[in-house]
């Protein structure tokens, strides 16, 4: 099914102005696939409202933006966001739109912490997740998160871009990985540490022959490996190693592992006596970012790390790794 078929169908009065706004941000390299789904939204209110001519008012936009029952404030914030950029498209061709304000939503306080696993943590989930045996409901489990905790920590790949993989993303003469449409729907190729490749090409042999459009990490049924069942192994490892998990949200997560390869990289180079200023862009190119500014979120160091790697950091970028404000 393509991008398109997924698009709802806008029927309101601003619907073709709807859809050349999709347009125009996916020109620019977005998916947009949440932003639409917003959009459909609104198209239907506006649709249930009445309204009748290409013009966004005031009081239909401010009663949608309110904040609903159970809603989260970054949930509404996102709302927010999206009208607001709308709005502002239908303003700048010429048509009467209210542009909300920012305030109309509650504060959001950044809940960025990520929880960087020590070395010794991180040897230990490997050995947990080598000692996986297969179960009727999950067979491959043993063969495949291995290999795909490996490539979270040791390339610092998204889960995403991980489980979607194919058999012809995977080029293990060469060594390297082919992530396709990644954030900013841009492809990027990563190479891994020879000992990485060597494990992944024996994990390839036990499959024997596949077309190269098949999953590289299946699940029973031949799909993608589901973001839940990644989830909950990686939980239950946790729980083997005694890690504590501080709950929902709060870690250590499995995205974690990807701030944990960026924080040991610095940590190494810096050991290694490595010219950081010209390290930190290759880890934003690595780490598949637009820009170093992209990077400085990951790179929140512990109090025994940051006074050491940062001065040396921002001596050629500023503010490159952003302090840590105590709570």
């Amino acid at each position: 099914m393509t991008i398109s078929e997924l698009r709802p169908r806008f029927q309101s009065p601003l619907a073709s102005l709807m859809e050349q706004f999709v347009q125009t941000k996916q020109a620019c390299g977005y998916r947009f696939g949440e932003g639409t789904r917003i959009l459909g939204c609104f198209d239907r209110y506006l649709s249930a409202e009445g309204l009748l001519r290409c013009e966004l008012p005031r009081p239909l936009t401010q009663q949608w933006l309110a904040k609903q029952p159970h809603e989260s404030a970054r949930t509404q914030q996102c709302r927010i966001s999206l009208v607001r950029q709308f709005a502002g498209y239908l303003y700048r061709l010429g048509y009467c739109a209210y542009v909300p304000d920012r305030s109309l939503s509650a504060k959001v306080s950044s809940g960025f912490c990520p929880r960087i696993l020590t070395h010794t943590e991180v040897q230990q989930l490997l050995q947990a997740v080598d000692q996986l045996t297969p179960t009727a409901r999950a067979p491959l489990r043993h063969l495949v998160m291995p290999e795909v905790l490996r490539l979270l920590y040791g390339c610092g790949f998204r889960v995403n871009e991980v489980l979607h993989l194919r058999v012809a993303d995977v080029d293990l003469n060469r060594g390297v990985l082919t992530v396709r449409e990644a954030k900013f729907g841009k492809d990027r190729l990563v190479p891994p540490a020879l000992p990485l490749v060597q494990r992944l090409q024996r994990y390839t042999a036990s499959f024997g022959t596949r077309p190269p459009d098949a999953f590289f990490f299946p699940s029973s049924h031949g799909g993608p490996l589901s973001l839940p069942t990644v989830y909950w192994l990686y939980r239950e490892l946790l729980l083997r190693c005694g890690i504590a998990h501080a709950g929902r949200g709060k870690g250590p997560r499995v995205h974690d592992l990807r701030h944990t390869m960026a924080v040991h990289s610095l940590l190494r180079w810096y050991r290694e006596g490595a010219d950081l200023d010209a390290k930190l862009p290759v880890l934003a190119t690595y780490l598949g970012h637009q820009s170093l500014a992209g990077t400085q979120r990951y790179l929140h160091l512990t109090a025994e790390l940051f006074p050491e790697i940062s001065v040396r950091a921002n001596a050629a970028f500023g503010d490159v790794i952003p302090r840590r404000i105590a709570s």
